[in-house]
């Protein structure tokens, strides 16, 4: 692992963890959901990183061959971030990566809102998307991710993949984060590790069944019998809610539906 990776997942662990016991605290509010989104977005122009599902599409393509230094410390930082949300939630997913910081900044814009609760067909999609990597990673060495235009479009070059994943993030503006929740290979492996994750965000006994949560959430995630496998930890449901400690996050003992 170089010492740049060895920075970065220092700085990703800490990340996550600062992250979840702010909100454990109550103190993760609206002011530091913006500042952390904004900063994640300017750490990913400034230095395309860390873009896990990219560095897991190399992984793809040097699979027949020897994984030198980089791509091991993108072999670890992938393992480090999938036990982090079994521990504490997709806090890594929701703000600490530049793909999803950008389109959840998107999804502020004031423009009307196309909600997608179909939340089975668009695993699939996703499960589909990462089976079509591995295929033609391991198969025909040709890289699926790079259609997108991730790199194009956090080192700003002009070309067909930055015009691709521009659109994502237009389409964003209106659909809560299309391709963590429909294209992001890496996004199916993480939603295994947060179903059955240790803390989450959910419903204590003070919940009055308002289900005012239930049609603020962009992700569907919100219900009672949810396993929030595809909470972003976004806030918005904590900000409607009209009864204080209604939702706790923390432990699973913590959520009436656990009791």
């Amino acid at each position: 692992m170089s010492p740049f990776q060895l920075v970065g997942l220092v700085y990703a662990v800490l990340f996550v963890v600062v992250s979840a016991l702010l909100w454990r605290a109550g103190r993760f509010s609206r002011m530091v959901r913006y500042l952390l989104l904004l900063m994640t977005v300017l750490v990913g122009f400034l230095f395309f990183s860390p873009m896990l599902p990219h560095q897991f599409q190399e992984l793809v393509l040097r699979a027949d061959s020897r994984i030198g230094f980089g791509l091991l410390g993108g072999l670890i930082g992938i393992g480090v971030m999938l036990l982090l949300t079994f521990l504490f939630g997709r806090h890594f997913c929701g703000y600490l990566c530049p793909i999803g910081a950008v389109q959840e900044l998107a999804y502020f814009a004031p423009v009307p809102k196309m909600r997608t609760i179909r939340k089975r067909e668009l695993s699939t999609v996703r499960w589909i998307v990462l089976l079509v990597l591995l295929g033609a990673g391991l198969g025909a060495g040709a890289s699926v991710l790079s259609l997108f235009g991730l790199r194009e479009f956090f080192t700003l070059t002009l070309s067909t993949g930055f015009a691709v994943f521009a659109a994502i993030v237009l389409v964003s503006l209106c659909i809560y984060r299309p391709f963590c929740r429909v294209l992001c290979p890496l996004g199916a492996l993480f939603q295994l590790a947060a179903a059955p994750g240790r803390w989450k965000l959910g419903r204590t006994e003070a919940c009055i069944n308002c289900h005012r949560c239930e049609r603020i959430c962009p992700a569907g995630e919100a219900h009672s019998t949810d396993l929030q496998s595809e909470c972003y930890l976004c806030r918005r449901c904590v900000e409607v809610c009209p009864v204080e400690g209604a939702l706790a996050y923390g432990p699973r003992s913590l959520h009436a539906k656990d009791r």
